[in-house]
Protein backbone atom coordinates (compact mmCIF):
# COMPACT_ATOMS: atom_id res chain seq x y z
CA UNK A 1 0.00 0.00 0.00
CA UNK A 2 1.55 3.75 -0.79
CA UNK A 3 2.88 5.65 1.90
CA UNK A 4 1.20 9.11 0.56
CA UNK A 5 3.71 10.87 2.99
CA UNK A 6 6.45 9.63 0.68
CA UNK A 7 5.81 12.31 -1.63
CA UNK A 8 5.97 15.93 -1.69
CA UNK A 9 3.34 17.62 0.38
CA UNK A 10 0.90 19.23 -2.10
CA UNK A 11 1.84 22.72 -3.34
CA UNK A 12 -1.20 25.26 -4.11
CA UNK A 13 1.36 27.36 -6.49
CA UNK A 14 2.02 24.55 -8.85
CA UNK A 15 0.95 24.59 -12.11
CA UNK A 16 -1.32 21.34 -11.65
CA UNK A 17 -5.17 22.18 -11.31
CA UNK A 18 -6.75 22.73 -7.98
CA UNK A 19 -8.26 19.76 -6.60
CA UNK A 20 -12.10 19.49 -6.57
CA UNK A 21 -13.49 19.67 -3.10
CA UNK A 22 -15.54 15.89 -2.78
CA UNK A 23 -18.09 15.31 0.14
CA UNK A 24 -19.09 11.96 1.39
CA UNK A 25 -22.65 11.97 2.30
CA UNK A 26 -23.37 8.82 4.23
CA UNK A 27 -26.45 7.98 6.91
CA UNK A 28 -28.25 4.76 7.67
CA UNK A 29 -31.62 3.75 5.84
CA UNK A 30 -34.30 5.51 5.92
CA UNK A 31 -32.07 8.30 8.39
CA UNK A 32 -33.20 11.45 5.98
CA UNK A 33 -30.51 11.79 3.15
CA UNK A 34 -33.02 11.74 -0.07
CA UNK A 35 -34.85 15.03 1.50
CA UNK A 36 -31.11 16.90 2.81
CA UNK A 37 -30.12 15.69 -1.32
CA UNK A 38 -33.22 17.60 -2.50
CA UNK A 39 -32.88 20.61 -0.53
CA UNK A 40 -29.38 20.74 -1.82
CA UNK A 41 -30.21 20.00 -5.45
CA UNK A 42 -32.53 23.09 -5.51
CA UNK A 43 -30.24 25.69 -3.49
CA UNK A 44 -29.08 28.17 -6.81
CA UNK A 45 -26.19 28.09 -4.32
CA UNK A 46 -24.94 24.97 -5.16
CA UNK A 47 -25.10 25.35 -9.19
CA UNK A 48 -21.89 24.08 -10.29
CA UNK A 49 -21.92 21.20 -7.77
CA UNK A 50 -22.44 17.59 -9.76
CA UNK A 51 -24.11 14.98 -7.16
CA UNK A 52 -23.57 11.16 -7.60
CA UNK A 53 -26.21 8.41 -6.76
CA UNK A 54 -27.18 5.41 -7.17
CA UNK A 55 -30.17 5.44 -8.80
CA UNK A 56 -31.70 8.44 -9.82
CA UNK A 57 -35.57 6.67 -8.74
CA UNK A 58 -34.18 7.09 -5.23
CA UNK A 59 -34.16 10.76 -4.59
CA UNK A 60 -37.23 12.12 -6.94
CA UNK A 61 -36.18 14.08 -9.20
CA UNK A 62 -38.47 14.18 -12.02
CA UNK A 63 -40.21 17.06 -10.89
CA UNK A 64 -36.57 18.99 -11.04
CA UNK A 65 -35.17 17.53 -14.35
CA UNK A 66 -34.37 20.33 -16.88
CA UNK A 67 -32.60 17.42 -19.81
CA UNK A 68 -30.70 14.45 -19.56
CA UNK A 69 -26.86 15.35 -20.53
CA UNK A 70 -26.29 11.24 -21.49
CA UNK A 71 -27.44 7.98 -20.06
CA UNK A 72 -26.04 8.38 -17.05
CA UNK A 73 -26.34 12.36 -16.39
CA UNK A 74 -29.08 14.94 -16.16
CA UNK A 75 -28.93 18.60 -15.71
CA UNK A 76 -31.45 19.86 -12.60
CA UNK A 77 -33.72 23.09 -12.90
CA UNK A 78 -30.89 24.92 -10.32
CA UNK A 79 -27.79 23.93 -12.40
CA UNK A 80 -27.10 21.04 -10.34
CA UNK A 81 -25.31 17.85 -12.56
CA UNK A 82 -26.74 14.75 -11.19
CA UNK A 83 -25.54 11.85 -12.17
CA UNK A 84 -25.47 7.73 -11.27
CA UNK A 85 -22.34 5.55 -10.76
CA UNK A 86 -21.55 3.94 -14.46
CA UNK A 87 -20.35 0.69 -13.42
CA UNK A 88 -18.11 1.91 -10.22
CA UNK A 89 -17.58 4.70 -8.55
CA UNK A 90 -13.94 5.41 -9.86
CA UNK A 91 -15.28 5.22 -14.01
CA UNK A 92 -18.04 7.72 -13.16
CA UNK A 93 -14.83 10.35 -11.66
CA UNK A 94 -12.76 9.81 -14.02
CA UNK A 95 -15.48 10.17 -16.63
CA UNK A 96 -16.94 13.32 -14.92
CA UNK A 97 -13.26 14.74 -14.87
CA UNK A 98 -12.89 13.42 -18.91
CA UNK A 99 -16.10 15.73 -19.92
CA UNK A 100 -14.94 18.68 -17.83
CA UNK A 101 -11.59 18.66 -19.73
CA UNK A 102 -13.13 18.12 -23.00
CA UNK A 103 -15.80 20.89 -22.41
CA UNK A 104 -19.29 18.67 -22.44
CA UNK A 105 -20.18 19.60 -19.26
CA UNK A 106 -19.95 22.89 -17.46
CA UNK A 107 -16.97 22.78 -14.87
CA UNK A 108 -17.92 22.15 -11.62
CA UNK A 109 -16.78 23.21 -8.76
CA UNK A 110 -17.68 20.59 -5.91
CA UNK A 111 -18.68 17.17 -6.25
CA UNK A 112 -21.00 14.99 -3.11
CA UNK A 113 -21.20 11.27 -3.75
CA UNK A 114 -24.02 9.76 -1.73
CA UNK A 115 -23.72 5.98 -0.25
CA UNK A 116 -26.50 3.53 0.15
CA UNK A 117 -27.29 3.04 3.91
CA UNK A 118 -25.56 0.33 4.36
CA UNK A 119 -21.99 1.75 3.02
CA UNK A 120 -18.91 2.16 5.26
CA UNK A 121 -17.43 5.59 3.91
CA UNK A 122 -13.95 4.04 4.24
CA UNK A 123 -13.72 1.96 1.22
CA UNK A 124 -14.84 4.90 -0.89
CA UNK A 125 -12.21 7.22 0.33
CA UNK A 126 -9.29 4.58 -0.21
CA UNK A 127 -10.52 4.14 -3.78
CA UNK A 128 -10.25 8.07 -4.18
CA UNK A 129 -7.26 8.80 -2.10
CA UNK A 130 -5.19 5.74 -3.41
CA UNK A 131 -5.97 6.24 -7.16
CA UNK A 132 -2.93 8.35 -8.76
CA UNK A 133 -4.91 10.46 -10.95
CA UNK A 134 -7.96 11.07 -8.43
CA UNK A 135 -5.99 11.73 -5.94
CA UNK A 136 -4.67 14.18 -7.90
CA UNK A 137 -7.72 16.06 -8.86
CA UNK A 138 -10.44 15.47 -6.32
CA UNK A 139 -9.80 16.32 -2.71
CA UNK A 140 -11.87 15.11 0.22
CA UNK A 141 -13.64 17.95 1.78
CA UNK A 142 -15.74 16.44 4.80
CA UNK A 143 -17.71 13.30 5.75
CA UNK A 144 -21.51 14.17 6.45
CA UNK A 145 -23.11 11.76 8.11
CA UNK A 146 -27.27 11.62 8.27
CA UNK A 147 -28.76 10.36 11.69
CA UNK A 148 -32.42 10.07 12.02
CA UNK A 149 -33.79 11.83 14.83
CA UNK A 150 -36.22 9.71 15.47
CA UNK A 151 -35.21 6.24 15.36
CA UNK A 152 -31.24 6.87 15.59
CA UNK A 153 -31.13 5.65 19.20
CA UNK A 154 -32.35 2.40 18.23
CA UNK A 155 -30.48 2.18 14.79
CA UNK A 156 -27.31 2.67 16.63
CA UNK A 157 -28.49 0.39 19.40
CA UNK A 158 -28.80 -2.83 16.26
CA UNK A 159 -26.44 -1.99 13.99
CA UNK A 160 -22.73 -1.07 14.54
CA UNK A 161 -22.64 0.12 10.75
CA UNK A 162 -24.63 3.31 12.04
CA UNK A 163 -22.21 3.95 14.96
CA UNK A 164 -19.29 4.10 12.81
CA UNK A 165 -21.21 5.84 10.40
CA UNK A 166 -21.44 8.74 13.36
CA UNK A 167 -17.80 8.27 14.21
CA UNK A 168 -15.90 8.97 10.77
CA UNK A 169 -18.15 11.94 10.10
CA UNK A 170 -17.17 15.73 10.29
CA UNK A 171 -20.43 16.87 10.34
CA UNK A 172 -23.72 15.38 12.13
CA UNK A 173 -27.28 16.26 10.88
CA UNK A 174 -30.11 14.97 12.70
CA UNK A 175 -32.75 14.34 10.36
CA UNK A 176 -36.40 14.54 11.17
CA UNK A 177 -35.49 16.48 14.93
CA UNK A 178 -38.49 19.24 14.02
CA UNK A 179 -40.62 16.09 14.28
CA UNK A 180 -39.83 15.02 17.82
CA UNK A 181 -42.69 15.27 20.30
CA UNK A 182 -39.65 15.25 22.73
CA UNK A 183 -36.50 17.05 22.95
CA UNK A 184 -33.14 15.64 21.22
CA UNK A 185 -30.72 16.38 23.87
CA UNK A 186 -30.25 12.85 24.64
CA UNK A 187 -29.06 11.46 21.26
CA UNK A 188 -27.29 14.85 20.63
CA UNK A 189 -25.03 13.86 23.96
CA UNK A 190 -24.93 10.17 22.34
CA UNK A 191 -23.74 11.53 18.95
CA UNK A 192 -20.93 14.31 20.51
CA UNK A 193 -19.78 11.51 23.32
CA UNK A 194 -19.15 9.13 19.77
CA UNK A 195 -17.83 12.10 17.84
CA UNK A 196 -17.00 14.88 19.78
CA UNK A 197 -15.08 16.25 16.87
CA UNK A 198 -18.12 16.88 14.62
CA UNK A 199 -20.85 19.31 14.58
CA UNK A 200 -24.58 18.68 15.41
CA UNK A 201 -26.87 20.28 13.16
CA UNK A 202 -30.47 20.67 12.57
CA UNK A 203 -32.64 19.52 10.05
CA UNK A 204 -32.96 23.16 8.42
CA UNK A 205 -28.83 23.55 8.41
CA UNK A 206 -28.53 25.22 4.78
CA UNK A 207 -26.67 22.61 2.35
CA UNK A 208 -24.07 25.87 1.76
CA UNK A 209 -22.57 25.22 5.54
CA UNK A 210 -21.95 21.40 4.99
CA UNK A 211 -20.00 21.85 2.27
CA UNK A 212 -16.87 22.85 4.22
CA UNK A 213 -13.87 21.02 5.35
CA UNK A 214 -9.88 21.87 5.18
CA UNK A 215 -9.86 24.06 2.27
CA UNK A 216 -8.81 27.34 2.61
CA UNK A 217 -8.24 26.85 6.15
CA UNK A 218 -4.73 29.43 6.06
CA UNK A 219 -5.00 32.20 8.24
CA UNK A 220 -8.90 31.38 9.96
CA UNK A 221 -9.01 29.89 13.49
CA UNK A 222 -12.66 29.83 14.14
CA UNK A 223 -12.45 27.29 10.97
CA UNK A 224 -9.77 25.32 12.00
CA UNK A 225 -10.80 25.22 15.85
CA UNK A 226 -14.47 23.91 14.44
CA UNK A 227 -12.78 21.51 12.01
CA UNK A 228 -10.69 19.70 14.71
CA UNK A 229 -13.67 20.12 17.25
CA UNK A 230 -10.90 21.78 19.18
CA UNK A 231 -14.04 23.29 21.72
CA UNK A 232 -14.46 19.60 22.53
CA UNK A 233 -10.99 18.60 24.45
CA UNK A 234 -10.58 21.92 26.58
CA UNK A 235 -8.21 20.62 28.38
CA UNK A 236 -5.26 18.35 27.86
CA UNK A 237 -3.06 16.26 30.13
CA UNK A 238 0.46 18.45 30.76
CA UNK A 239 2.95 15.60 30.17
CA UNK A 240 0.68 12.99 28.01
CA UNK A 241 -1.48 15.39 25.87
CA UNK A 242 -4.61 12.94 25.81
CA UNK A 243 -8.16 13.11 27.47
CA UNK A 244 -10.88 11.27 26.04
CA UNK A 245 -14.62 10.13 26.78
CA UNK A 246 -16.41 7.33 28.29
CA UNK A 247 -19.85 6.23 26.98
CA UNK A 248 -22.31 3.55 27.07
CA UNK A 249 -23.37 0.86 26.16
CA UNK A 250 -21.47 -0.76 22.71
CA UNK A 251 -20.46 2.83 21.96
CA UNK A 252 -18.15 2.74 24.76
CA UNK A 253 -15.71 0.52 22.24
CA UNK A 254 -15.17 3.97 20.94
CA UNK A 255 -12.98 6.61 22.33
CA UNK A 256 -12.19 10.12 21.20
CA UNK A 257 -9.04 11.52 22.25
CA UNK A 258 -6.17 13.84 21.71
CA UNK A 259 -2.59 13.79 20.88
CA UNK A 260 -0.52 17.34 21.31
CA UNK A 261 3.51 18.27 20.90
CA UNK A 262 4.64 21.40 21.98
CA UNK A 263 8.24 21.38 19.87
CA UNK A 264 7.80 20.40 16.08
CA UNK A 265 7.99 16.86 15.29
CA UNK A 266 10.36 15.15 12.82
CA UNK A 267 9.16 14.69 9.44
CA UNK A 268 10.20 10.81 9.46
CA UNK A 269 9.21 10.20 12.74
CA UNK A 270 5.91 11.30 11.88
CA UNK A 271 5.68 9.31 9.19
CA UNK A 272 6.83 6.31 11.01
CA UNK A 273 4.04 6.81 13.84
CA UNK A 274 1.13 7.22 11.27
CA UNK A 275 2.56 4.53 9.16
CA UNK A 276 2.86 2.08 12.00
CA UNK A 277 -0.88 3.28 13.67
CA UNK A 278 -2.55 2.84 9.84
CA UNK A 279 -0.53 -1.15 8.99
CA UNK A 280 -1.26 -2.58 12.56
CA UNK A 281 -4.64 -1.00 13.66
CA UNK A 282 -5.78 0.83 10.36
CA UNK A 283 -9.75 -0.63 11.18
CA UNK A 284 -9.32 0.36 15.24
CA UNK A 285 -8.58 3.65 13.61
CA UNK A 286 -12.24 5.30 12.56
CA UNK A 287 -11.20 9.03 12.32
CA UNK A 288 -7.89 10.84 12.15
CA UNK A 289 -7.63 15.00 12.09
CA UNK A 290 -4.67 17.28 12.96
CA UNK A 291 -2.32 20.17 12.67
CA UNK A 292 1.03 18.97 12.79
CA UNK A 293 4.35 21.30 13.14
CA UNK A 294 6.98 19.62 11.21
CA UNK A 295 10.83 19.93 12.17
CA UNK A 296 11.91 20.98 8.78
CA UNK A 297 9.02 23.89 8.36
CA UNK A 298 7.66 24.31 11.58
CA UNK A 299 5.75 27.44 10.20
CA UNK A 300 3.66 25.57 7.51
CA UNK A 301 1.72 23.38 9.72
CA UNK A 302 0.42 20.31 8.05
CA UNK A 303 -3.22 18.91 7.99
CA UNK A 304 -3.46 15.27 8.43
CA UNK A 305 -6.54 14.02 7.51
CA UNK A 306 -8.00 10.19 8.00
CA UNK A 307 -10.35 7.68 7.80
CA UNK A 308 -9.62 4.06 9.09
CA UNK A 309 -6.44 3.20 7.11
CA UNK A 310 -6.59 5.77 4.61
CA UNK A 311 -4.77 8.49 5.17
CA UNK A 312 -5.26 11.81 2.95
CA UNK A 313 -2.48 13.01 0.66
CA UNK A 314 -1.26 16.17 3.53
CA UNK A 315 -1.69 19.59 2.79
CA UNK A 316 0.45 22.11 4.40
CA UNK A 317 -0.84 25.62 4.85
CA UNK A 318 1.23 28.54 4.04
CA UNK A 319 0.68 30.21 8.10
CA UNK A 320 -0.32 28.83 11.35
CA UNK A 321 -4.35 30.08 11.49
CA UNK A 322 -4.06 31.03 15.25
CA UNK A 323 -1.46 31.61 17.74
CA UNK A 324 -1.36 27.88 18.66
CA UNK A 325 1.54 26.67 16.79
CA UNK A 326 1.36 23.28 18.96
CA UNK A 327 0.88 19.61 17.14
CA UNK A 328 -2.90 18.50 17.49
CA UNK A 329 -4.17 15.11 16.66
CA UNK A 330 -7.56 14.08 17.46
CA UNK A 331 -8.43 10.62 16.54
CA UNK A 332 -11.58 8.46 17.58
CA UNK A 333 -10.62 4.82 17.77
CA UNK A 334 -12.67 1.31 18.09
CA UNK A 335 -11.42 -1.50 20.57
CA UNK A 336 -8.10 0.48 20.80
CA UNK A 337 -6.84 1.97 24.01
CA UNK A 338 -5.50 5.77 24.19
CA UNK A 339 -2.92 5.13 26.14
CA UNK A 340 -1.51 2.87 23.75
CA UNK A 341 -1.75 5.61 21.05
CA UNK A 342 -0.24 8.00 23.78
CA UNK A 343 3.06 5.97 23.69
CA UNK A 344 3.33 5.07 20.61
CA UNK A 345 3.45 9.26 20.38
CA UNK A 346 5.60 9.83 22.97
CA UNK A 347 8.25 7.13 21.84
CA UNK A 348 8.05 8.70 18.38
CA UNK A 349 9.05 12.39 19.36
CA UNK A 350 11.35 10.80 21.90
CA UNK A 351 10.06 11.56 25.39
CA UNK A 352 11.41 8.82 27.62
CA UNK A 353 8.96 6.36 29.63
CA UNK A 354 9.51 3.77 31.76
CA UNK A 355 9.53 -0.13 30.64
CA UNK A 356 8.04 1.65 27.06
CA UNK A 357 10.29 0.89 23.94
CA UNK A 358 11.57 3.87 22.16
CA UNK A 359 11.26 4.62 18.20
CA UNK A 360 14.19 2.69 17.33
CA UNK A 361 12.90 -0.57 19.15
CA UNK A 362 9.83 0.21 17.30
CA UNK A 363 10.93 -0.11 13.89
CA UNK A 364 14.57 -2.36 14.16
CA UNK A 365 14.49 -5.50 12.23
CA UNK A 366 16.25 -7.61 14.44
CA UNK A 367 16.88 -9.72 11.26
CA UNK A 368 18.71 -7.17 9.54
CA UNK A 369 22.15 -7.79 8.08
CA UNK A 370 24.57 -5.47 10.66
CA UNK A 371 25.73 -3.19 8.08
CA UNK A 372 24.53 -3.74 5.43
Amino acid sequence: MPNPFSTAPVDTASRRPEPIPLTVLTGFLGAGKTTLLNRMLRDPALSDTVVIVNEFGEIGLDHLLIETVDEDMILLGAGCLCCTVRGDLIATLEDLLRKRDNGRIAPFRRVVIETTGLADPAPILHALIYHPYLAMRYRLQAVVTVVDAINGAATIDVHPEALRQVAVADQLILAKEDLLSGGSEALRARLHAVNPMAPIHGPDIAPTDLLGGFFGLDGKSEEVRAWLGAEAFPDHDSHHGHHHHDVNRHDAAIRAFTLTSDVPVKRAAFEMFLDLLRSGHGPKLLRLKGLVALADEPDRPMVVHGVQHVIHMPVQLAAWPDEDHRSRLVLIVRDLEPAFVTGLWDAFLGRPRIDAPDAAALTANPLAIPGA
